[in-house]
């Protein structure tokens, strides 16, 4: 049931998304004058099939909803009638050509923006404050004097205004230079700097690995979470002692449990000892020992009583910010994210090229699907937001200078457009092989990274 859902809203995504894409080079051929015989979302055996208008135009929908095309009048494909030749593909101009293959990509931005700038204006921006919550004895984020309750006001001299500036921003510089200089206010009011580098240059891409970026830091960005049990596992310690889900865990030895992580931490380090906690419930105070189970994880043994932390709630009025916006803020702040989110997919794909960035951050068809599901699940505005981070990606991607995808078509009709004739078969040719050989690569990436996270 699970994989059926994940399967649905992948293949709602992907569809409107291809859609889209299509619709753009479809709608500028159209109006530049250049002839269209067919526009297909999906390949493969047409489930859906209409033709129409005055050139005849069919109108596809297929099986296979990976992708779709537009297919022009080409006369390097087959005989062209003459009167049709001057709205073939090759008798146009270069410019038009080039306007036409941007369309696919261009159009996958403005969608994005478009609902970027709907959501922004009907429900304004609401941001979590990046206070950090959690710093690890001995990490990097200790050493430079970070504490929980400090607020991240700056990273690098850029104001940031929300986690997800955070995130963004350390994860540019850890994968340029490693070095991080943040300005923080503290819970007292002050404001101080703080700086975190990474001078190793393995180390910094282990740590542009997916859920590596804050671990490696030793910091942890949210509100604090209540010791509080969540669910407690069947035949663990936890439940062998009688605890359940909604103590709340007072002390651990007598150490004082002021957050949820406080537990893990305390936990983690005491393989196979015997400790005596004081826990609430329903008002009462209680204490009971239990034996930590020891168990060996990445090579290290660490101590666990199997329960789960307390679900989610909602942020305090005090972690987040909310701004209102008018349609034209909204839509200058829609185009402004979008183009930031742009230009970090091009540094960071351009680093993941020159090896500094992990290729586990390629994501497949299986890791969207899982992303569809999960964000159609939580409510319309997670899975808008998710149809705008991929449309970026889809729109940016299209324009890498591979000749498969519309940037490197780009790049044969610019040549083409600067020395006055077109390229060779044979270089066109080569091309074709090279733009499918990076794509299988790519794949292949993906989806390796795609199953090895399902397999844990």
């Amino acid at each position: 049931m699970i994989f059926a859902w994940y399967v649905l809203w992948f293949v709602v995504a992907v569809g409107l998304l291809v859609t889209v894409h299509e619709f753009g080079h479809f709608w500028v051929a159209r109006r530049l004058g250049f002839r269209v015989l067919r526009f297909s979302v999906g390949f493969g055996r047409p489930l859906f099939k209409h033709i129409g208008g005055r050139d005849r135009i069919e109108y596809v929908v297929a099986a296979i909803p990976l992708g779709g095309y537009v297919k022009l009048l080409d006369e390097r494909e087959g005989p062209v009638e003459p009167a049709d030749l001057p709205r073939s593909f090759t008798r146009r101009p270069p410019w038009q050509r080039i306007v036409v293959l941007l369309a696919g990509p261009g159009f996958n931005i403005i969608f994005a923006i478009l609902i970027l700038w709907g959501m922004l204006w009907a429900g304004g921006v609401t941001e979590v404050r990046p206070r950090i919550a959690e710093v690890t004895a001995g990490s990097l984020a200790a050493n430079a004097g970070l504490k929980p309750g400090d607020e991240i006001r700056a990273v690098n001299g850029a104001r940031v205004s929300g986690v997800r500036d955070v995130v963004f921003d350390l994860l540019d510089a850890m994968s340029a230079r490693g070095e991080i200089a943040l300005t923080v206010r503290g819970s007292a009011g002050e404001t101080r700097q703080a700086q975190l580098s990474v001078p190793d240059r393995s180390e910094r891409r282990r740590l542009t690995e997916p859920s590596e970026l804050f671990r490696g830091l030793g910091l942890q960005l949210g509100a604090p979470v209540p010791p509080v049990l969540g669910r407690v596992l069947p035949g663990g310690p936890a439940a062998h002692a009688g605890l359940a889900s909604g103590d709340r865990l007072v002390a651990i030895d007598g150490t004082p449990m002021t957050d949820f992580r406080d537990i893990v931490a305390y936990l983690n380090a005491h393989p196979g000892a015997t400790v005596s906690i004081d826990y609430q419930r329903g008002g009462a105070s209680h204490r009971v020992e239990l034996q930590v189970a020891g168990e060996n994880v990445e090579g290290k043994r660490i101590g666990r009583i199997h329960v789960e932390p307390p679900k989610a709630t909602a942020y305090p009025p005090s972690m987040l910010l909310h701004t209102d916006l008018d349609a034209g803020s909204a839509l200058a702040r829609a185009g402004g994210e979008a183009w930031n989110m742009t230009m970090l997919q091009a540094r960071l794909f351009w680093r993941m090229v020159l090896g500094r960035v992990s290729l586990k951050n390629l994501s497949g068809p299986l890791s969207i699907a899982e992303f569809a599901g999960d964000s159609a699940e939580a409510g319309v505005a997670s899975f808008l937001s998710f149809l705008v981070l991929i449309s970026l990606s889809l729109g940016f991607l299209n324009l890498l200078p591979i000749p498969i995808l519309d940037g490197g078509q780009i790049v044969f009709q610019l040549v083409e457009w600067l020395k006055g004739s077109p390229l060779s078969e044979r270089v066109q040719a080569l091309g074709q092989q090279v733009g499918i050989a990076l794509l299988i690569v790519l794949m292949g990436v993906a989806l390796y990274n795609d199953i090895a996270r399902q397999f844990g």
